[in-house]
Order: C-alpha cells, then sequence, then structure tokens
C-alpha cells in the first residue's frame, strides 16, 4: 500500500480573528470587570436594489475624521488619540481636499497603515467605478458616523440624523467602512437601520465576528489589520477589487447575513494576527502602563463626549 501524503493545512492562527473574544480578554486583563455587551440579533432587514447600481446613487458612510492638526499626532504611529474623537455626524463635499484620520479609534497599530487614505476611505475607487459606468453616481457629500458604544444613542440620535443627510442627497445606496472593534458595531446598527428605511447597504469591513454577530444585511469581509478594511496600503488594484467585490455583493445577496470574503492576503505570514489587544505578548510592566493610558483615554473621552453633547 502506498503512503499516503501528509496532508498541509495552513496554520491554526490564519483565521478571522475573534475580536470580540480578544477584546473582553484585553480590558478583563487590565482590570475592568464588566465586559462589553455587544449588539446582536437574530431578525436582519434586507432591501434588495430598487434600481441597477448604474442608475443609482451611491454614498459612503467612514468612522474617520476630518484631520485637525490642532488635536495632535494622527498619522503613521501616533498613539490611540481620544482627542481627535467626534461625537455628531457630520457631512462633507466629495470635492476639494479630503484628509480623513483614524487615530481617534482603536485600529491595529502594528500592522495597519495610517498613511494611505484609500486603506480606510475608498472614494477614489468609488470615482473610478463611476466613470466605469458601474454606478450612476456618487453622491455630493460622504458622510461620519461616530464611533459610539452607547448602541442606543447610535440607534435613536445618530442613525436618524444620517439617513436625514443622505436623504437629502438622494443617496439610495451606501457602502459602510468601519475602522475600529466599536466602529464596527456602530457601521452595523447603521447599516441594520438604513435598510429598514429602504436603504440597501454593505459593510466593508475586517471585524467579521462583530459584524455578522449583529446581523448586517451584506458584508464585504477582507482579512486585513483593524483600519485597513478598505484596500491594501499604495496598491490601487487592491482599492479597485474591494470595491467591486462590494458593488457585486450589492447587486447578488439574494438574502440578510451574505457574507462575502475578499480574496486578497495581507500577509503571508499570519503572526500579524496575535498582536492586536493580546495581553499574552506583553510583560507585566506593559500591561500596567496600558491599563493607565485607558484611564487617561477615558477620561479625555468623557470630557470630549460631555463638552459635545452634554451627557
Amino acid at each position: 500500500m502506498s503512503k499516503i501524503s501528509e496532508l498541509i493545512f495552513a496554520p491554526e492562527r490564519d483565521q478571522p480573528i475573534r475580536y470580540i473574544e480578544r477584546t473582553r480578554s484585553y480590558y478583563l486583563g487590565l482590570g475592568y470587570e464588566n465586559p462589553y455587551v455587544w449588539a446582536h440579533y437574530i431578525d436582519v432587514p434586507f432591501t434588495p436594489l430598487k434600481k441597477p447600481l448604474a442608475q443609482s446613487v451611491l454614498g459612503l458612510i467612514t468612522t474617520a475624521v476630518p484631520h485637525d492638526p490642532s488635536k495632535g499626532p494622527q498619522g503613521q504611529g501616533a498613539p490611540y488619540n481620544a482627542a481627535a474623537k467626534f461625537y455628531q455626524p457630520y457631512q462633507q463635499s466629495i470635492e476639494g481636499s479630503i484628509d480623513l484620520r483614524i487615530a481617534h479609534v482603536g485600529v491595529d497599530r502594528e500592522n495597519a497603515n495610517m498613511e494611505d487614505g484609500n486603506c480606510w476611505f475608498p472614494l477614489d475607487a468609488a470615482k473610478r467605478a463611476l466613470a466605469d459606468g458601474r454606478i450612476g453616481e456618487v453622491s455630493e457629500n460622504f458622510y461620519g458616523l461616530p464611533t459610539n458604544r452607547s448602541q442606543r444613542h447610535t440607534l435613536e440620535i445618530d442613525a436618524p440624523r444620517v439617513l436625514e443627510m443622505i436623504k437629502a442627497d438622494g443617496v439610495n445606496v451606501v457602502a459602510l467602512i468601519p475602522n475600529c472593534p466599536i466602529c464596527h458595531q456602530s457601521q452595523s446598527l447603521l447599516a441594520r437601520y438604513l435598510e429598514a428605511a429602504g436603504i440597501s447597504t454593505v459593510v466593508m469591513g475586517a471585524a467579521k465576528d462583530i459584524v455578522e454577530y449583529c446581523g448586517v444585511p451584506r458584508l464585504m469581509f477582507s482579512d486585513f489589520p483593524l483600519g485597513n478594511a478598505a484596500a491594501k496600503p499604495n496598491d490601487v488594484p487592491s482599492q479597485d477589487l474591494n470595491f467591486e467585490l462590494a458593488l457585486r455583493l450589492l447587486e447578488s445577496a439574494p438574502a440578510a447575513r451574505t457574507t462575502v470574503q475578499s480574496p486578497l492576503v495581507w500577509s503571508e505570514d499570519p503572526s500579524w494576527k496575535l498582536d492586536y489587544s493580546n495581553l499574552e505578548q506583553l510583560l507585566p510592566q506593559e500591561i500596567a502602563r496600558l491599563r493607565e493610558e485607558a484611564e487617561q483615554v477615558r477620561m479625555t473621552a468623557r470630557e470630549l463626549r460631555l463638552n459635545t453633547l452634554g451627557s
């Protein structure tokens, strides 16, 4: 009998990161004893396209923030910068200079690129799709959704404001691009809200477990570091491929909870997936430092929230 060849599998760690488990363990390890309760639904609203994409108006919704140099470092290598957070939805013209940053949220600072905005905001890819006739129009504005830990505030305050903005611009199809874990939840909640209002949506995300646990109509998943869900850095083909996959998902999803995974690979070495919020990788003195930083971030964010919303 001939010897059967040994099967060669990918490393066990080369699978989507379980961010719900990872972040729960991280904050418990820092001393926070009440684990965050993530949004979870069974029923998911679903609105099929009402007209072909070539006749539709596409809007982009981001959790990134317009750069304000007065709020401290926000580029490559910047630490978590709570001073740059925002707590009210915004809209901004797609024309002219656009500089969005992601240092205000918990992205993967070890592995994500924080310089190339195309990694988290696919406006250039959308404009190329427009030039190719894939979509009828890109809305005159794009929209910013706050990264809000309060699911109630997202659903009752932020989501209606965003809906009002996009309706005023004639948007009937939306791509939502989150960055950090809470961003993925906020954008998922908004996608559900918009879908129930008759607007077709697709989430372009990197935290598969959070989005699918919440329950959305369509997820275009890229197994990339948090903060770079739209594309690989300085790689136009990756921008266009992922955006085209998102458009095809809008066209072809047969029902809610449809997920498509990008075939793009971030790195041949999957060890980057061990870095994010992983206390097993850290020494005790590093954990103590992170605890102090987390408290400072909480205080800064709370003060900014109070000054912005009064609550």
